[in-house]
Protein backbone atom coordinates (compact mmCIF):
# COMPACT_ATOMS: atom_id res chain seq x y z
CA UNK A 1 0.00 0.00 0.00
CA UNK A 2 1.58 3.11 -1.17
CA UNK A 3 2.34 5.11 1.78
CA UNK A 4 -0.09 8.17 2.09
CA UNK A 5 2.22 10.87 2.65
CA UNK A 6 3.86 10.21 -0.85
CA UNK A 7 0.46 11.05 -2.52
CA UNK A 8 -1.21 14.32 -3.13
CA UNK A 9 -4.56 14.93 -1.04
CA UNK A 10 -4.72 11.36 -0.73
CA UNK A 11 -5.34 10.82 -4.73
CA UNK A 12 -3.26 7.40 -5.31
CA UNK A 13 -2.56 8.01 -8.98
CA UNK A 14 -1.12 11.75 -8.00
CA UNK A 15 2.57 12.10 -6.51
CA UNK A 16 2.95 14.94 -3.68
CA UNK A 17 5.52 17.26 -4.12
CA UNK A 18 9.20 17.00 -2.26
CA UNK A 19 8.87 13.01 -3.02
CA UNK A 20 12.43 11.52 -3.46
CA UNK A 21 12.21 9.45 -6.51
CA UNK A 22 14.69 6.56 -6.99
CA UNK A 23 15.35 5.96 -10.39
CA UNK A 24 16.54 2.48 -12.26
CA UNK A 25 19.03 2.20 -15.38
CA UNK A 26 16.12 1.61 -17.16
CA UNK A 27 14.04 4.32 -16.21
CA UNK A 28 16.35 6.82 -16.50
CA UNK A 29 17.03 5.77 -20.14
CA UNK A 30 12.98 6.02 -20.75
CA UNK A 31 13.20 9.38 -19.31
CA UNK A 32 15.63 10.85 -21.53
CA UNK A 33 13.97 9.06 -24.27
CA UNK A 34 10.79 10.80 -23.63
CA UNK A 35 12.13 14.38 -23.08
CA UNK A 36 13.90 14.38 -26.04
CA UNK A 37 11.00 12.87 -28.36
CA UNK A 38 7.38 14.23 -27.65
CA UNK A 39 5.97 11.72 -30.15
CA UNK A 40 7.41 9.11 -28.17
CA UNK A 41 6.48 9.98 -24.99
CA UNK A 42 2.72 10.11 -26.01
CA UNK A 43 3.14 6.75 -27.71
CA UNK A 44 4.07 5.04 -24.90
CA UNK A 45 2.59 6.99 -22.16
CA UNK A 46 -0.16 9.23 -22.29
CA UNK A 47 -3.88 7.51 -22.26
CA UNK A 48 -6.94 9.14 -23.05
CA UNK A 49 -10.73 8.34 -22.83
CA UNK A 50 -12.42 7.02 -26.08
CA UNK A 51 -16.39 7.36 -26.88
CA UNK A 52 -15.95 2.57 -27.62
CA UNK A 53 -13.81 1.50 -25.43
CA UNK A 54 -13.15 3.89 -22.56
CA UNK A 55 -9.10 4.00 -21.06
CA UNK A 56 -6.98 3.57 -24.15
CA UNK A 57 -3.29 4.61 -24.93
CA UNK A 58 -3.24 7.10 -27.80
CA UNK A 59 -2.39 6.07 -30.70
CA UNK A 60 -1.75 9.40 -33.03
CA UNK A 61 -2.62 8.99 -36.59
CA UNK A 62 -0.90 10.19 -39.39
CA UNK A 63 -2.32 13.94 -39.44
CA UNK A 64 -1.87 13.82 -35.73
CA UNK A 65 1.77 12.87 -36.20
CA UNK A 66 2.12 15.77 -38.12
CA UNK A 67 0.70 18.42 -36.20
CA UNK A 68 2.72 17.27 -32.90
CA UNK A 69 5.70 17.47 -35.03
CA UNK A 70 4.57 21.22 -36.51
CA UNK A 71 3.92 22.48 -33.02
CA UNK A 72 7.35 21.27 -31.82
CA UNK A 73 9.08 22.65 -34.14
CA UNK A 74 7.36 26.23 -34.34
CA UNK A 75 6.91 28.86 -32.29
CA UNK A 76 3.63 30.13 -34.05
CA UNK A 77 1.62 27.37 -35.95
CA UNK A 78 -2.59 27.89 -37.12
CA UNK A 79 -4.71 24.94 -37.80
CA UNK A 80 -7.91 24.58 -39.82
CA UNK A 81 -9.28 21.06 -38.76
CA UNK A 82 -13.18 19.49 -39.01
CA UNK A 83 -14.60 18.51 -36.39
CA UNK A 84 -13.94 15.28 -34.66
CA UNK A 85 -10.71 14.96 -35.39
CA UNK A 86 -9.33 14.72 -32.32
CA UNK A 87 -7.41 18.16 -32.33
CA UNK A 88 -7.44 19.25 -28.90
CA UNK A 89 -6.76 15.90 -27.41
CA UNK A 90 -3.48 16.06 -29.75
CA UNK A 91 -2.48 19.56 -28.84
CA UNK A 92 -3.26 18.77 -24.86
CA UNK A 93 -1.10 15.68 -25.00
CA UNK A 94 2.08 17.64 -26.35
CA UNK A 95 1.21 20.64 -23.41
CA UNK A 96 1.85 17.27 -21.41
CA UNK A 97 5.19 16.74 -22.52
CA UNK A 98 5.85 20.23 -22.56
CA UNK A 99 5.45 21.22 -18.74
CA UNK A 100 7.07 17.41 -17.87
CA UNK A 101 10.06 18.34 -19.11
CA UNK A 102 10.78 22.22 -19.26
CA UNK A 103 10.90 23.88 -15.71
CA UNK A 104 9.11 27.02 -14.77
CA UNK A 105 6.83 27.59 -17.92
CA UNK A 106 3.64 28.95 -17.74
CA UNK A 107 0.74 27.52 -20.59
CA UNK A 108 -2.61 29.10 -21.25
CA UNK A 109 -5.50 26.62 -22.37
CA UNK A 110 -7.94 29.18 -23.54
CA UNK A 111 -11.53 28.52 -25.48
CA UNK A 112 -14.25 30.21 -26.36
CA UNK A 113 -15.74 29.20 -23.54
CA UNK A 114 -14.73 28.67 -19.89
CA UNK A 115 -16.54 24.87 -20.03
CA UNK A 116 -14.55 23.73 -22.86
CA UNK A 117 -10.69 25.24 -21.69
CA UNK A 118 -11.90 23.73 -18.26
CA UNK A 119 -12.96 20.36 -19.95
CA UNK A 120 -9.65 20.81 -21.45
CA UNK A 121 -7.77 20.99 -19.02
CA UNK A 122 -9.75 17.79 -17.30
CA UNK A 123 -8.14 15.55 -20.09
CA UNK A 124 -4.57 16.74 -18.93
CA UNK A 125 -4.85 16.11 -15.59
CA UNK A 126 -6.68 12.61 -16.76
CA UNK A 127 -3.69 11.72 -18.59
CA UNK A 128 -1.23 13.00 -16.08
CA UNK A 129 -3.11 10.67 -13.48
CA UNK A 130 -2.46 7.68 -15.50
CA UNK A 131 1.67 8.25 -16.00
CA UNK A 132 3.77 6.05 -14.06
CA UNK A 133 4.68 8.01 -10.67
CA UNK A 134 8.59 8.16 -11.75
CA UNK A 135 8.06 10.30 -14.71
CA UNK A 136 5.00 12.47 -12.98
CA UNK A 137 6.38 15.50 -11.12
CA UNK A 138 5.00 16.07 -7.92
CA UNK A 139 1.85 18.43 -7.55
CA UNK A 140 1.79 21.71 -6.14
CA UNK A 141 -1.55 22.74 -7.06
CA UNK A 142 -4.68 21.07 -8.46
CA UNK A 143 -7.87 22.79 -8.98
CA UNK A 144 -10.55 23.08 -11.89
CA UNK A 145 -9.00 26.20 -13.60
CA UNK A 146 -5.35 25.69 -12.87
CA UNK A 147 -2.38 23.38 -11.99
CA UNK A 148 1.60 23.39 -10.88
CA UNK A 149 4.01 21.33 -10.98
CA UNK A 150 6.78 21.04 -8.53
CA UNK A 151 9.15 21.83 -11.75
CA UNK A 152 7.23 25.05 -11.06
CA UNK A 153 5.58 24.59 -14.27
CA UNK A 154 1.89 25.79 -14.51
CA UNK A 155 -1.19 25.59 -16.73
CA UNK A 156 -4.11 27.36 -16.29
CA UNK A 157 -7.68 27.32 -18.21
CA UNK A 158 -10.02 30.12 -19.26
CA UNK A 159 -12.19 31.73 -21.39
CA UNK A 160 -10.35 33.70 -24.40
CA UNK A 161 -10.99 37.45 -23.66
CA UNK A 162 -8.53 40.59 -23.72
CA UNK A 163 -8.10 40.17 -19.77
CA UNK A 164 -7.97 36.38 -19.75
CA UNK A 165 -4.11 36.62 -19.40
CA UNK A 166 -3.14 40.18 -19.00
CA UNK A 167 -0.62 40.86 -16.62
CA UNK A 168 0.83 37.25 -16.42
CA UNK A 169 3.92 36.06 -18.41
CA UNK A 170 3.00 32.41 -20.59
CA UNK A 171 5.43 30.81 -22.46
CA UNK A 172 2.55 29.05 -24.60
CA UNK A 173 -0.88 29.74 -25.15
CA UNK A 174 -3.35 27.46 -27.08
CA UNK A 175 -6.49 29.05 -28.39
CA UNK A 176 -8.79 26.37 -29.11
CA UNK A 177 -11.99 26.62 -31.88
CA UNK A 178 -10.99 30.20 -32.14
CA UNK A 179 -13.21 31.05 -35.17
CA UNK A 180 -15.78 30.64 -32.33
CA UNK A 181 -14.61 33.43 -30.66
CA UNK A 182 -17.16 36.42 -30.13
CA UNK A 183 -16.34 39.46 -33.03
CA UNK A 184 -14.49 42.21 -31.44
CA UNK A 185 -13.34 40.20 -28.50
CA UNK A 186 -10.57 37.92 -30.77
CA UNK A 187 -8.80 41.36 -31.93
CA UNK A 188 -8.85 42.58 -28.27
CA UNK A 189 -7.03 39.76 -27.47
CA UNK A 190 -4.52 40.09 -29.71
CA UNK A 191 -4.17 43.66 -29.22
CA UNK A 192 -3.65 42.86 -25.50
CA UNK A 193 -1.93 39.72 -25.62
CA UNK A 194 0.51 39.57 -28.40
CA UNK A 195 3.09 42.27 -26.95
CA UNK A 196 3.77 39.60 -24.06
CA UNK A 197 3.99 36.46 -26.50
CA UNK A 198 6.10 38.24 -28.82
CA UNK A 199 8.67 39.56 -26.50
CA UNK A 200 10.04 36.01 -25.88
CA UNK A 201 12.72 34.17 -28.40
CA UNK A 202 10.93 30.98 -27.61
CA UNK A 203 7.22 31.20 -26.64
CA UNK A 204 4.68 29.02 -28.91
CA UNK A 205 0.78 30.30 -30.23
CA UNK A 206 -1.07 27.36 -31.19
CA UNK A 207 -4.77 28.42 -32.84
CA UNK A 208 -6.77 25.59 -33.58
CA UNK A 209 -10.46 25.45 -34.91
CA UNK A 210 -12.74 24.91 -37.30
CA UNK A 211 -13.80 27.82 -39.70
CA UNK A 212 -16.89 29.69 -38.54
CA UNK A 213 -17.48 32.70 -41.52
CA UNK A 214 -14.41 35.26 -42.25
CA UNK A 215 -13.71 36.63 -38.74
CA UNK A 216 -9.99 37.35 -37.53
CA UNK A 217 -9.19 33.08 -37.36
CA UNK A 218 -9.85 33.35 -41.45
CA UNK A 219 -7.48 36.72 -41.46
CA UNK A 220 -5.10 35.18 -40.27
CA UNK A 221 -5.34 31.52 -42.25
CA UNK A 222 -4.99 33.29 -45.29
CA UNK A 223 -2.01 35.75 -44.16
CA UNK A 224 -0.19 32.30 -43.07
CA UNK A 225 -1.23 30.40 -46.05
CA UNK A 226 -0.09 33.58 -48.36
CA UNK A 227 2.75 34.18 -46.29
CA UNK A 228 2.27 37.73 -44.81
CA UNK A 229 2.52 35.93 -41.03
CA UNK A 230 4.97 33.49 -39.37
CA UNK A 231 2.53 31.39 -38.45
CA UNK A 232 2.74 27.83 -39.65
CA UNK A 233 -1.16 26.47 -41.39
CA UNK A 234 -1.66 23.29 -40.54
CA UNK A 235 -4.64 22.12 -42.78
CA UNK A 236 -6.49 18.32 -42.58
CA UNK A 237 -9.48 16.97 -44.76
CA UNK A 238 -12.01 15.04 -43.05
CA UNK A 239 -11.21 11.84 -45.57
CA UNK A 240 -8.00 11.62 -43.58
CA UNK A 241 -9.68 10.06 -40.76
CA UNK A 242 -9.85 6.44 -40.44
CA UNK A 243 -13.54 5.10 -41.26
CA UNK A 244 -14.24 8.43 -42.70
CA UNK A 245 -15.44 7.34 -46.64
CA UNK A 246 -18.24 8.75 -49.07
CA UNK A 247 -20.75 6.95 -47.30
CA UNK A 248 -20.15 8.31 -44.25
CA UNK A 249 -20.45 11.60 -45.99
CA UNK A 250 -23.69 10.91 -47.54
CA UNK A 251 -24.95 9.60 -43.59
CA UNK A 252 -23.80 12.66 -42.03
CA UNK A 253 -25.42 15.10 -44.27
CA UNK A 254 -28.75 13.29 -44.11
CA UNK A 255 -28.73 13.18 -40.50
CA UNK A 256 -27.38 17.23 -40.22
CA UNK A 257 -27.77 19.21 -43.41
CA UNK A 258 -25.08 19.65 -46.21
CA UNK A 259 -24.44 23.48 -45.09
CA UNK A 260 -23.44 22.12 -41.98
CA UNK A 261 -21.43 19.73 -43.03
CA UNK A 262 -19.89 21.85 -45.63
CA UNK A 263 -18.78 24.44 -42.45
CA UNK A 264 -17.93 21.73 -40.25
CA UNK A 265 -16.14 19.08 -42.20
CA UNK A 266 -15.11 20.93 -45.17
CA UNK A 267 -14.05 23.52 -43.36
CA UNK A 268 -15.63 25.88 -45.24
CA UNK A 269 -15.62 29.53 -44.37
CA UNK A 270 -19.25 30.29 -45.65
CA UNK A 271 -20.81 28.38 -44.00
CA UNK A 272 -24.36 29.99 -44.83
CA UNK A 273 -26.11 30.14 -48.18
CA UNK A 274 -28.57 32.60 -46.99
CA UNK A 275 -26.15 35.85 -47.37
CA UNK A 276 -26.91 38.41 -49.90
CA UNK A 277 -23.99 38.43 -51.64
CA UNK A 278 -23.77 34.72 -53.24
CA UNK A 279 -21.26 32.60 -51.40
CA UNK A 280 -18.89 32.03 -54.45
CA UNK A 281 -18.07 35.38 -55.07
CA UNK A 282 -17.69 36.15 -51.10
CA UNK A 283 -15.11 33.19 -51.55
CA UNK A 284 -13.47 34.89 -53.85
CA UNK A 285 -13.16 38.71 -52.12
CA UNK A 286 -9.62 39.04 -50.80
CA UNK A 287 -8.70 41.73 -48.99
CA UNK A 288 -5.19 43.83 -48.46
CA UNK A 289 -3.63 45.58 -45.63
CA UNK A 290 -4.56 49.58 -45.43
CA UNK A 291 -2.04 52.23 -46.42
CA UNK A 292 -2.48 53.95 -43.15
CA UNK A 293 -4.20 53.11 -40.27
CA UNK A 294 -5.60 55.21 -36.90
CA UNK A 295 -6.42 54.43 -33.51
CA UNK A 296 -10.15 55.67 -33.52
CA UNK A 297 -11.09 53.37 -36.71
CA UNK A 298 -9.62 54.91 -39.72
CA UNK A 299 -8.97 52.88 -42.57
CA UNK A 300 -6.85 54.27 -45.88
CA UNK A 301 -6.81 52.56 -48.80
CA UNK A 302 -6.22 55.24 -51.11
CA UNK A 303 -5.13 58.76 -50.71
CA UNK A 304 -7.71 61.50 -52.61
CA UNK A 305 -6.68 62.14 -55.71
CA UNK A 306 -6.57 65.66 -57.46
CA UNK A 307 -8.61 65.23 -59.92
CA UNK A 308 -11.31 62.62 -58.53
CA UNK A 309 -15.10 62.81 -57.37
CA UNK A 310 -16.15 61.07 -53.81
CA UNK A 311 -19.06 60.05 -52.08
CA UNK A 312 -19.19 58.93 -48.40
CA UNK A 313 -21.67 56.99 -46.82
CA UNK A 314 -22.13 57.50 -43.04
CA UNK A 315 -24.13 55.34 -40.38
CA UNK A 316 -24.66 56.45 -36.92
CA UNK A 317 -24.70 55.06 -33.95
CA UNK A 318 -25.11 56.13 -30.15
CA UNK A 319 -21.26 55.04 -29.22
CA UNK A 320 -22.10 52.70 -26.67
CA UNK A 321 -19.91 49.68 -27.40
CA UNK A 322 -22.60 48.13 -29.02
CA UNK A 323 -23.13 49.21 -32.91
CA UNK A 324 -20.43 51.33 -34.72
CA UNK A 325 -20.53 54.52 -36.02
CA UNK A 326 -18.87 53.56 -40.16
CA UNK A 327 -18.05 55.93 -42.62
CA UNK A 328 -17.68 54.22 -46.56
CA UNK A 329 -15.58 56.97 -48.68
CA UNK A 330 -16.25 55.37 -52.80
CA UNK A 331 -14.24 56.89 -55.42
CA UNK A 332 -16.89 57.36 -58.18
CA UNK A 333 -14.52 58.65 -61.07
CA UNK A 334 -14.50 55.87 -63.43
CA UNK A 335 -16.50 52.28 -62.82
CA UNK A 336 -15.54 49.96 -60.97
CA UNK A 337 -16.03 52.22 -58.47
CA UNK A 338 -13.61 51.72 -55.71
CA UNK A 339 -13.68 51.89 -51.43
CA UNK A 340 -10.54 53.95 -51.10
CA UNK A 341 -11.12 54.94 -47.07
CA UNK A 342 -13.53 53.22 -44.41
CA UNK A 343 -13.51 54.15 -40.34
CA UNK A 344 -15.74 52.24 -38.02
CA UNK A 345 -16.05 52.75 -34.55
CA UNK A 346 -18.49 51.67 -31.48
CA UNK A 347 -16.69 54.13 -28.18
CA UNK A 348 -16.75 57.66 -30.05
CA UNK A 349 -19.71 60.00 -28.90
CA UNK A 350 -22.26 60.97 -31.62
CA UNK A 351 -21.27 64.60 -30.81
CA UNK A 352 -17.94 63.76 -31.89
CA UNK A 353 -18.49 62.25 -35.20
CA UNK A 354 -19.68 65.09 -37.55
CA UNK A 355 -16.06 66.60 -36.48
CA UNK A 356 -14.72 63.30 -37.71
CA UNK A 357 -17.09 63.18 -41.23
CA UNK A 358 -15.64 66.91 -41.80
CA UNK A 359 -12.03 65.80 -41.61
CA UNK A 360 -12.79 62.90 -43.59
CA UNK A 361 -14.66 64.68 -46.32
CA UNK A 362 -12.38 67.37 -46.63
CA UNK A 363 -9.75 65.08 -47.30
CA UNK A 364 -11.53 63.43 -50.14
CA UNK A 365 -11.68 66.90 -51.98
CA UNK A 366 -15.11 67.62 -49.90
CA UNK A 367 -16.75 64.53 -51.01
CA UNK A 368 -20.66 64.34 -51.35
CA UNK A 369 -21.80 63.09 -47.83
CA UNK A 370 -24.37 60.62 -47.47
CA UNK A 371 -25.79 60.47 -43.78
CA UNK A 372 -28.59 58.27 -42.53
CA UNK A 373 -30.72 59.98 -40.40
CA UNK A 374 -33.14 57.38 -38.82
CA UNK A 375 -31.66 57.90 -35.03
CA UNK A 376 -29.22 60.39 -33.98
CA UNK A 377 -27.70 60.83 -37.28
CA UNK A 378 -30.16 63.96 -37.53
CA UNK A 379 -28.02 65.60 -35.28
CA UNK A 380 -24.95 64.39 -37.03
CA UNK A 381 -26.00 65.76 -39.90
CA UNK A 382 -27.07 69.22 -38.62
CA UNK A 383 -24.12 69.86 -36.81
CA UNK A 384 -22.33 69.43 -40.04
CA UNK A 385 -24.33 71.55 -41.76
CA UNK A 386 -25.13 74.76 -39.51
CA UNK A 387 -21.97 74.40 -36.95
CA UNK A 388 -19.14 72.88 -39.25
CA UNK A 389 -20.27 74.16 -42.72
CA UNK A 390 -20.03 71.39 -44.79
CA UNK A 391 -21.61 72.26 -48.37
CA UNK A 392 -21.61 68.89 -49.56
CA UNK A 393 -24.40 66.78 -47.84
CA UNK A 394 -26.97 65.19 -49.28
CA UNK A 395 -30.33 66.36 -49.33
CA UNK A 396 -33.56 63.67 -49.87
CA UNK A 397 -37.38 64.88 -50.06
CA UNK A 398 -40.30 62.89 -49.26
CA UNK A 399 -42.27 62.67 -52.66
CA UNK A 400 -45.51 60.68 -52.10
CA UNK A 401 -45.55 57.11 -53.44
CA UNK A 402 -41.87 57.78 -54.87
CA UNK A 403 -40.64 57.94 -51.70
CA UNK A 404 -37.34 59.57 -50.79
CA UNK A 405 -35.46 60.96 -53.77
CA UNK A 406 -32.22 62.91 -54.03
CA UNK A 407 -32.51 66.13 -55.41
CA UNK A 408 -29.96 68.53 -54.15
CA UNK A 409 -31.98 70.58 -52.00
CA UNK A 410 -34.93 71.47 -53.81
CA UNK A 411 -37.78 70.07 -52.61
CA UNK A 412 -39.28 72.62 -50.46
CA UNK A 413 -40.53 71.88 -47.17
CA UNK A 414 -40.08 68.61 -47.86
CA UNK A 415 -36.13 68.36 -47.68
CA UNK A 416 -34.11 67.17 -45.34
CA UNK A 417 -30.36 66.23 -44.61
CA UNK A 418 -29.52 62.98 -45.48
CA UNK A 419 -31.98 59.78 -45.75
CA UNK A 420 -34.09 57.33 -43.63
CA UNK A 421 -33.54 53.70 -44.52
CA UNK A 422 -36.86 52.65 -45.13
CA UNK A 423 -37.63 49.28 -46.20
CA UNK A 424 -38.22 50.65 -50.15
CA UNK A 425 -34.23 52.45 -49.62
CA UNK A 426 -33.08 48.92 -47.70
CA UNK A 427 -34.79 46.24 -50.29
CA UNK A 428 -33.75 48.57 -53.40
CA UNK A 429 -29.75 48.92 -51.74
CA UNK A 430 -29.53 45.69 -51.19
CA UNK A 431 -30.59 45.01 -54.79
CA UNK A 432 -28.11 47.13 -56.32
CA UNK A 433 -24.88 46.56 -53.79
CA UNK A 434 -25.99 43.01 -54.61
CA UNK A 435 -25.28 43.43 -58.72
CA UNK A 436 -22.27 45.54 -58.15
CA UNK A 437 -20.33 43.55 -56.06
CA UNK A 438 -20.55 40.16 -57.77
CA UNK A 439 -20.69 41.73 -60.55
CA UNK A 440 -17.14 43.67 -59.93
CA UNK A 441 -18.45 47.38 -60.43
CA UNK A 442 -17.01 48.16 -57.12
CA UNK A 443 -13.89 47.20 -55.43
CA UNK A 444 -13.71 46.46 -51.69
CA UNK A 445 -10.83 45.61 -50.01
CA UNK A 446 -11.41 46.36 -46.48
CA UNK A 447 -11.20 43.18 -44.09
CA UNK A 448 -13.66 44.04 -41.64
CA UNK A 449 -16.52 45.22 -44.81
CA UNK A 450 -15.90 41.95 -46.33
CA UNK A 451 -16.45 40.11 -42.57
CA UNK A 452 -19.79 41.60 -42.48
CA UNK A 453 -20.78 40.93 -45.92
CA UNK A 454 -20.68 36.85 -45.03
CA UNK A 455 -22.95 37.43 -41.88
CA UNK A 456 -25.42 39.40 -43.73
CA UNK A 457 -28.10 37.43 -44.11
CA UNK A 458 -31.50 36.81 -44.84
CA UNK A 459 -34.10 37.11 -42.41
CA UNK A 460 -37.82 37.52 -42.63
CA UNK A 461 -37.91 40.12 -45.95
CA UNK A 462 -35.07 41.46 -45.26
CA UNK A 463 -31.49 40.87 -44.80
CA UNK A 464 -29.31 42.04 -41.38
CA UNK A 465 -26.02 40.94 -39.65
CA UNK A 466 -26.38 37.74 -37.81
CA UNK A 467 -26.38 37.32 -34.11
CA UNK A 468 -23.56 38.23 -32.71
CA UNK A 469 -22.51 39.99 -35.83
CA UNK A 470 -22.33 43.84 -36.78
CA UNK A 471 -23.75 45.02 -40.26
CA UNK A 472 -22.40 49.09 -39.79
CA UNK A 473 -20.43 49.00 -42.81
CA UNK A 474 -22.73 46.78 -45.18
CA UNK A 475 -25.23 49.79 -44.06
CA UNK A 476 -23.13 52.23 -45.46
CA UNK A 477 -22.84 50.32 -48.88
CA UNK A 478 -26.21 49.40 -48.97
CA UNK A 479 -26.95 53.40 -48.74
CA UNK A 480 -24.70 53.70 -51.54
CA UNK A 481 -26.20 50.99 -53.69
CA UNK A 482 -29.39 53.28 -53.17
CA UNK A 483 -27.80 56.77 -54.15
CA UNK A 484 -26.37 54.92 -57.53
CA UNK A 485 -30.57 54.47 -58.66
CA UNK A 486 -30.55 58.69 -57.74
CA UNK A 487 -31.09 61.09 -60.89
CA UNK A 488 -29.16 63.49 -58.86
CA UNK A 489 -26.35 60.84 -58.78
CA UNK A 490 -26.03 60.22 -62.26
CA UNK A 491 -26.38 64.36 -63.03
CA UNK A 492 -22.71 63.83 -60.65
CA UNK A 493 -21.40 61.20 -62.12
CA UNK A 494 -22.57 61.06 -65.57
CA UNK A 495 -22.99 57.40 -65.11
CA UNK A 496 -26.65 55.45 -65.07
CA UNK A 497 -25.09 52.38 -63.24
CA UNK A 498 -28.70 50.46 -63.53
CA UNK A 499 -29.12 51.09 -66.89
CA UNK A 500 -25.41 50.13 -67.45
CA UNK A 501 -25.96 46.64 -65.70
CA UNK A 502 -28.89 46.10 -67.46
CA UNK A 503 -27.11 46.44 -70.69
CA UNK A 504 -24.42 44.65 -69.81
CA UNK A 505 -26.83 41.35 -68.99
CA UNK A 506 -28.71 41.80 -72.47
CA UNK A 507 -25.51 41.95 -74.42
CA UNK A 508 -24.64 38.58 -72.63
CA UNK A 509 -27.68 37.16 -73.07
CA UNK A 510 -27.73 37.52 -76.85
CA UNK A 511 -23.72 36.97 -77.18
CA UNK A 512 -24.47 33.31 -76.07
CA UNK A 513 -27.31 32.95 -77.89
CA UNK A 514 -26.22 30.15 -80.80
CA UNK A 515 -27.63 31.58 -84.19
CA UNK A 516 -29.99 29.29 -85.87
CA UNK A 517 -32.21 29.20 -89.39
CA UNK A 518 -32.95 28.75 -92.95
CA UNK A 519 -30.11 29.82 -95.28
CA UNK A 520 -30.74 31.70 -98.01
CA UNK A 521 -28.87 32.85 -100.85
CA UNK A 522 -30.74 36.00 -101.17
CA UNK A 523 -31.47 35.34 -105.37
CA UNK A 524 -35.10 34.20 -105.22
CA UNK A 525 -36.85 37.45 -104.66
CA UNK A 526 -40.28 36.46 -106.09
CA UNK A 527 -42.15 36.33 -102.67
CA UNK A 528 -40.90 39.39 -101.12
CA UNK A 529 -37.49 40.23 -99.23
CA UNK A 530 -35.09 37.71 -97.94
CA UNK A 531 -34.55 38.11 -93.69
CA UNK A 532 -31.45 37.09 -92.29
CA UNK A 533 -30.71 35.97 -88.85
CA UNK A 534 -29.96 39.70 -87.95
CA UNK A 535 -33.72 40.28 -88.93
CA UNK A 536 -33.10 43.05 -92.26
CA UNK A 537 -34.73 42.40 -95.61
CA UNK A 538 -33.04 41.67 -98.86
CA UNK A 539 -34.37 42.61 -101.97
CA UNK A 540 -33.20 41.93 -105.47
CA UNK A 541 -32.16 44.88 -107.73
CA UNK A 542 -35.51 44.76 -109.58
CA UNK A 543 -37.58 44.55 -106.74
CA UNK A 544 -40.22 47.30 -107.14
CA UNK A 545 -41.13 46.78 -103.29
CA UNK A 546 -37.87 47.35 -102.07
CA UNK A 547 -38.96 50.76 -100.34
CA UNK A 548 -42.47 49.71 -99.12
CA UNK A 549 -42.84 49.67 -94.87
CA UNK A 550 -42.91 46.27 -93.63
CA UNK A 551 -44.76 44.96 -90.45
CA UNK A 552 -42.81 41.99 -89.10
Amino acid sequence: MANKSNLYLGNHNLKASNVPQEFTKKQVEEYLKCAADPLYFIKRYVKIITLDEGLQPFEPWDFQEDLLGKVHDNRFVICKFPRQTGKSTTVVSYILHYILFNPEVNVAILANKLATARELLNRLKLAYEHLPKWLQQGIEEWNKTNIELENHSKVIAAATSSSAVRGGSFNMIFLDEFAYVPPGVAEEFFSSVYPTISSGKETKVLIVSTPKGLNMFYKMWIDAEERRSEYVPVEVHWNQVPGRDEKWKQQTIANTSEEQFRCEFECDFIGSTQTLIDSKKLKCLTWKTPAEKTDDGIKIYEKSKEDHQYVMCVDVSRGKELDYHAITVVDITETPYKVVCTFRNNTMSPMVLPNLVFRIGNKYNTAHALIEINDIGAQVADILHHDLEYDNILVTSVRGRKGQTLDGGFGGAQSQLGVRTTKAVKRLGCSIIKSMVEEDKILIEDFDTIEEMVSFVAKANSYEAEKGHHDDLMMTLVLFGWLTTQSYFKDLTNFDLRKNLFQEKIQKLEDELTPFGFIDDGRNMENGPTIDIDGDAWYGVNDDNRNHDFKW
